[in-house]
C-alpha cells in the first residue's frame, strides 16, 4: 500500500493543496504552526475516517469556509484506489472509496491502515483506563472487522442501558425485563471483545519486547497486563450480581468498558517509577508493536506517521529508530519535524534518502 497523492480544499490552513510522494520516506518540515501536522490528520482522515486530533469535524473546516474535501489516491494490489472524505456544514461527513459512498463508516475502517506517532500519546501512560483502551480497540478494530462491529454493538446498548438506570432512578421504579433485554444484547459482544482483547496481548507482548529491546537494549523487564472484569467470570453472572449496585450507581459499574492495561517495568507501573527515558521507550515500543502487529496480520505494511517525535527523543532513540528505517521494517513513511536541520543531518547519518517538503503558512517547498 502506497499513497501517491494528496488533495486538500480548504482543510484547515490549507486552503488548495497537491502533494505527490513517489518515495517511501517524505519528510515535512517547517515551524511550529507551519500545517505540517495538519498534513498527517488528513491522512489519518482517509484512514480512520476521523481526525486524530480533534473529533469535531466543524473544527478542521479552515476559517470563514463551510466545508472541506480530503482526497487521497493509493496504489494497493497494483491498482489505484481512490478515498474521499468530505464535511459540509449542517450536513453529515461523506467517505467515498472509488466513487462509492460509505452507509457505514466501519466498514472503511481497517482497509488503508495507518499507525500516528505524536507527542500527545504520553497520554497512554499517564492517563486513565480509557485511553489505553482506545489504544488497544483501534488496533483491533483495523486488523479484525467482527471485532469493531461488536464494540459498536456494545458501546450503542451500554449507553441505552445506562440511559435506563437513570430513568428508573428518576422515575422510582425498576423495568427488570427491559434490563434482562439490554443484558441479553451486551452479552455475546462483551465476551468477544474480552476474548479479542485477551488473544491480542498475548500476541501483541512479543513484538512490543522487541522493539523495546531495540530502543532500550533491554535493561528492564517490561510487561502489560490486561485486567478485566470477565477474567474467571461470567458476564452475565456480574450483571445480576451488580444490578443493585448499578441502579444505585445508576450506570452499569462493570464490563469491558472498565478494563485497563497494566504498563510494567520490572514489575511496577512504568508512569510511577519509570525514567523519561524508560516511558518514551515503552512508549515508541507500544505503537512500533502496533504497526508490526497490523503488518504481520494485513499480510501489508500500514502507513507510519512521526510527528515531531525527533523533539521529545534523545539521540540514542533517534538512532534506533532510523536503524529501523534503514533496514527496511516500515513501508511508506512520513516524518514532520520543526527543526529541519536536525531531521536532515539524522537521515544523512543513517544513510536515508527522503522527500524533503518545506512549508511556510501552509505552501510547499519539495525538495
Amino acid at each position: 500500500m502506497f499513497l501517491q497523492t494528496l488533495n486538500l480544499h480548504n482543510f484547515k490552513n490549507y486552503t488548495e493543496a497537491t502533494l505527490h510522494f513517489d518515495q517511501p520516506i517524505c519528510c515535512f518540515l517547517g515551524n511550529n504552526g507551519s500545517g505540517k501536522t495538519n498534513l498527517l490528520d488528513a491522512m489519518h482522515y482517509l484512514s480512520m475516517t476521523k481526525s486524530a486530533i480533534n473529533p469535531a469535524d466543524a473544527q478542521n473546516v479552515q476559517l470563514g469556509e463551510a466545508q472541506f474535501m480530503i482526497r487521497g489516491e493509493f496504489l494497493f494490489e497494483n491498482k489505484i484506489r481512490e478515498v474521499a472524505c468530505s464535511y459540509q456544514s449542517g450536513l453529515k461527513k461523506v467517505i467515498r472509496e472509488d466513487g462509492f459512498d460509505y452507509t457505514k463508516f466501519s466498514e472503511h475502517i481497517g482497509k488503508y491502515p495507518l499507525v500516528l506517532i505524536a507527542p500527545q500519546d504520553i497520554e497512554l501512560i499517564w492517563d486513565g483506563s480509557e485511553v489505553r483502551r482506545k489504544f488497544f480497540d483501534s488496533l483491533l478494530s483495523q486488523v479484525n472487522p467482527s471485532y469493531l462491529a461488536n464494540l459498536i454493538t456494545y458501546t450503542s446498548h451500554l449507553k441505552q442501558r445506562n440511559s435506563s438506570l437513570k430513568l428508573f432512578a428518576q422515575q422510582g421504579r425498576v423495568d427488570n425485563d427491559l434490563l434482562w433485554s439490554y443484558d441479553q444484547k451486551l452479552i455475546p459482544s462483551a465476551t468477544f471483545i474480552y476474548n479479542d482483547r485477551k488473544k491480542l496481548i498475548t500476541e501483541y507482548l512479543s513484538f512490543f519486547r522487541q522493539y523495546y529491546r531495540h530502543l532500550s537494549e533491554w535493561k528492564e523487564e517490561v510487561h502489560i497486563q490486561y485486567d478485566s472484569d470477565l477474567e474467571n467470570r461470567n458476564f452475565e453472572e456480574i450483571l445480576l450480581q451488580n444490578r443493585s449496585r448499578d441502579l444505585a450507581g445508576e450506570r452499569t459499574l462493570a464490563g469491558i468498558h472498565r478494563d485497563d492495561f497494566q504498563f510494567l517495568l520490572n514489575g511496577q507501573e512504568v508512569k510511577r517509577y519509570g525514567s523519561q527515558g524508560q516511558q518514551k521507550s515503552f512508549l515508541i515500543a507500544l505503537k512500533l508493536a502496533e504497526f508490526q502487529m497490523i503488518a504481520d496480520i494485513k499480510k501489508f505494511k500500514p502507513l507510519l506517521l512521526l510527528d515531531d517525535i525527533f523533539d521529545k527523543l534523545d539521540d540514542f532513540r533517534i538512532q534506533k529508530i532510523l536503524q529501523l528505517v534503514s533496514n527496511g521494517t516500515f513501508g511508506q513513511l512520513f516524518i514532520t519535524d520543526a527543526r529541519a536541520g536536525r531531521c536532515q543531518e539524522a537521515l544523512k547519518q543513517a544513510g536515508i534518502k527522503a522527500k524533503l517538503v518545506f512549508i511556510e503558512n501552509g505552501m510547499f517547498t519539495v525538495n
